[in-house]
């Protein structure tokens, strides 16, 4: 017993010390965070706008797959507007070179997935992959990191490679929705496939706009025998 409580006691202060060094910071101000409080400071959350889309089967997200797509599960965190603060930790993640962000939200939103049946039992999660040049130029896959984040909390294996890119596409941020899925038509291709076989899968990015690159890996996926495919996103951008 008295092991015990110095081994607790020490964790504690391990803990404590990491905090005064190294504190946690919200991931959308970078306003200091008490220790064990969630991804986003209070006057952030406050601003949030999170989605409960992982209770149900059927839900916002897998409406948009509807009729293309046989998904078991689909999920986004949060809804995506402009100015919020899941726009300023989007921008960090992606542009601020601070892929800790992902990890933090993977590990924030694979709590909340593992409540939900229909998330149980993921085999692998698998991120959008980048085109290897732009991922050189960013030093990390931003997808990649949620992935992670999420591996961790549901005890699924990470398959950062599973799928790659055969282009460099353009840019999809202005592009029409049928403008898209001409842009990654055939951009996409299975690598490990054996490996996936009869597994339940994990697809997921970092925001779920129109849906054409998320469909598009999705259909390559797919065409891997015996496979049950789930989706995943930190954000879903609102209908116009």
């Amino acid at each position: 017993m008295a092991i015990f409580a110095a081994r607790t006691f020490a964790q504690s202060l391990y803990k404590g010390l990491l905090q005064l060094f190294y504190p946690e910071l919200c991931v959308a101000c970078q306003y200091e965070l008490p220790a064990g409080d969630s991804c986003f400071c209070m006057r952030c959350r406050l601003k949030l706008s999170p989605s409960d889309m992982y209770r149900l089967p059927e839900n916002e997200f897998t409406e948009r797959f509807w009729g293309r797509l046989a998904l078991t599960g689909g999920a986004a965190m949060y809804y995506f507007t402009r100015k919020s603060p899941i726009q300023r930790a989007l921008h960090r993640l992606k542009y601020k070179n601070q892929p800790d962000i992902g990890l933090k939200l993977g590990r924030e939103f694979g709590q909340l997935l593992l409540q939900a049946p229909h998330f149980q039992n993921i085999d692998y999660i698998v991120p959008i992959p980048l085109h290897p040049k732009k991922e050189r130029m960013r030093g990390y896959n931003q997808s990649a990191m949620f992935a992670q984040g999420l591996a961790e909390s549901l005890g699924a294996v990470h398959l950062p490679h599973a799928l790659a890119r055969n282009t460099q596409t353009a840019t999809q941020t202005r592009k029409k929705r049928m403008d898209r899925f001409s842009n990654v038509e055939t951009v996409f291709c299975v690598r490990q496939a054996s490996l996936l076989e009869s597994r339940h899968i994990l697809l997921v990015d970092d925001v779920l706009t129109t849906g054409a690159t998320l469909e598009m890996c999705a259909q390559t996926l797919q065409q891997v025998p015996g496979i049950q495919l789930s989706m995943a996103t930190i954000a879903i951008a609102m209908k116009s």
